[in-house]
């Protein structure tokens, strides 16, 4: 099938439901470990209610689903569209199995050594969008900031427990 076919928003829905799917695959085992272990741990003081992290990944998940609908537009006849879309695929399962070892396997510390590497493959994400859509990259700036948080509260999580 020729996805470039497609009207731009269509792509733009399904990037945002792909990125949203991701979501709602880690939210499997992040909500039953909320209540229990999690609940349990000793947290920084600037760790967020439990309430604010579901509005903001969902915000995140669109402005990423947008940002991966700009480069598909560009036509994935592109070598260089592949490859930044390949690349934020990457980062996109590395979001996804975040979750999978700080809340299913409950270890701060893999975890950690994980968002090491997503936070590699979101900023190497960004420079390709740059080159190909800079609006796609900046979309991204509000994730990457996040992620940056995560990366330190998860860390503090890791040395407090």
């Amino acid at each position: 099938m020729n996805t470039d076919r497609l009207p731009y928003w269509l792509k733009i829905l399904i990037a945002i439901v792909i990125c949203n799917l991701v979501g709602l695959a880690a939210s499997t085992v992040t909500l039953d470990a909320i209540p229990g272990w999690y609940a349990s741990l000793n947290k920084p003081s600037f760790n967020p209610p439990n309430w604010l992290f579901g509005p903001v990944w969902t915000t995140l998940y669109i402005l990423m689903g947008i940002s991966a609908a700009m480069i598909w537009q560009k036509g994935m006849n592109r070598t260089d569209v592949k490859h930044a879309l390949s690349v934020f695929g990457i980062q996109l399962m590395l979001n996804g199995i975040w979750s999978y070892l700080f809340f299913g396997f409950q270890s701060p510390l893999l975890a950690f050594i994980e968002i090491l590497f997503l936070l590699g493959m979101i900023i190497l994400t960004m420079l390709r969008f740059r080159e190909l859509k800079p609006l796609a990259a900046w979309l991204l700036v509000p994730y990457l900031l996040w992620v940056s948080f995560a990366s330190i509260l998860n860390f503090s999580i890791y040395l407090l427990n």
